[in-house]
């Protein structure tokens, strides 16, 4: 990790670089010297590993623990974890139980697998039964040989159905194969965790029927407040919980519309108004994937939706941005560690300040990433280079 990676330069609202001036990350955004180095890796990571979490139930098995949300509870150091699971690798003639995910029908439907199935010639994905009372978590195959089949994206499926016309496009289908829950870990000395044997939160409707992913976590007026992505075959969104343990959470309903992620909240009011980072993901002309700011009176309904650090061609972060950690005050303002993608698909680390009383504009933003995939840990995984 370079040292003064994560200096400053002053930006307009959208990232255009106006001014040098060099800021660092330690001790609030003072000015540091080109040798400082600005954060440290804990010698012991990665802090957790899949092999650290058991899965939810015998048919899974993790494959990902990530993108966790971090809290201080009293003396415990807290980590609610994204925790990605899929079917186990299947071999021989499959159970007469199991259950094939029938896509010729005109809605998808889970039907018993043929008489002398092989595991070897299916893939197993999982997602939520909404059929089932209460909805659960479900293992279902679909065939090798299924015409219209993709498996390039070794974390989803694309089916393309043939077109019902000559000449009409064929019907597109996308599942995932892995299903996340969030989960808890805690610490002691915030270096060394225990995870929980079972799910914290675990899908739960429609709107998760692909799972609940990404948490961040937020403390207000004695109050947790989790946000997480939905995911479900009606789009990608936000929902939110609140928690003052770590051990029950209520659930608050969903955020945002379809298709939107890498939400944060601010801690506290600004100028007596709730402050939200957003990341909506427009399928129109450009997908420009960017850090948008939101305002609500309530922490239900939200407007004054504007764009905030979007992507800056031809940088560390030209081709995607999204928020990362929960808005800190220091002495300038309020500041933001998001990340960013380039162009050849490498996930950074970079900063923004914002003014204390008006966060939609932007002080300064970082010309170059604070923190890069360096390590072998970081280079290889659900994503690699991130």
């Amino acid at each position: 990790m370079a040292a003064d990676r994560g200096a400053l330069a002053g930006a307009d609202a959208t990232g255009g670089v106006l001014f040098g001036r060099k800021v660092g990350l330690v001790g609030g955004v003072s000015a540091v010297r080109a040798e400082d180095v600005l954060a440290h890796r804990l010698d012991n990571n990665p802090i957790l590993t899949s092999a650290d979490v058991a899965p939810s139930q015998a048919a899974l098995e993790v494959v990902s623990v990530f993108n966790a949300a971090a809290a201080q509870v009293g003396d415990e150091t807290i980590l609610l974890l994204r925790v990605a699971e899929r079917p186990r690798a299947m071999t021989g003639l499959l159970a007469p139980t199991a259950r094939i995910l029938d896509l010729d029908a005109p809605h998808e439907r889970l039907t018993p697998v043929p008489p002398g199935t092989m595991g070897e010639d299916v893939i197993g994905i999982a997602f939520l039964d909404p059929a089932t009372e209460p909805p659960r978590v479900v293992v279902a195959y679909v065939r090798k040989d299924l015409p219209g089949l993709d498996v390039s994206d070794p974390r989803s499926i694309q089916v393309t159905k043939p077109p019902s016309q000559p000449g009409a496009r064929g019907e597109v289908r996308d599942y995932l194969t892995q299903i996340s829950h969030l989960r808890v870990a805690r610490s002691t000395d915030g270096a060394h965790f225990a995870v929980d044997q079972l799910p914290a939160v675990a899908p739960a409707d429609a709107f998760e029927e692909y799972g609940c992913e990404d948490p961040r976590a937020t403390l207000i007026d004695g109050v947790w407040h989790i946000t997480y992505v939905s995911v479900g075959s009606v789009g990608i969104t936000t929902s939110r919980l609140t928690t003052t343990d770590f051990r029950s959470f209520e659930r608050r309903g969903l955020m945002f519309l379809p298709d939107h992620k890498d939400v944060v909240l601010f801690p506290g009011r600004v100028q007596d108004r709730y402050v939200a980072l957003t990341r909506p993901m427009p399928a129109s002309f450009n997908r420009v994937l960017g850090i948008w700011i939101a305002f609500s009176d309530d922490l239900v309904g939200w407007g004054g939706h504007r764009p905030l650090a979007l992507p800056r061609p031809g940088m560390w972060d030209g081709v995607r941005t999204g928020a990362g950690t929960v808005p800190f005050r220091v002495h300038e303002g309020w500041l933001e560690l998001y990340h960013g993608v380039d162009s050849e698909g490498q996930y950074a680390m970079g900063a923004l300040l914002l003014d204390a009383e008006d966060p939609a504009r932007v002080i300064a933003r970082s010309p170059e990433p604070i923190l890069t995939p360096d390590h072998d840990y970081e280079q290889s995984g659900f994503y690699r280079n991130t």
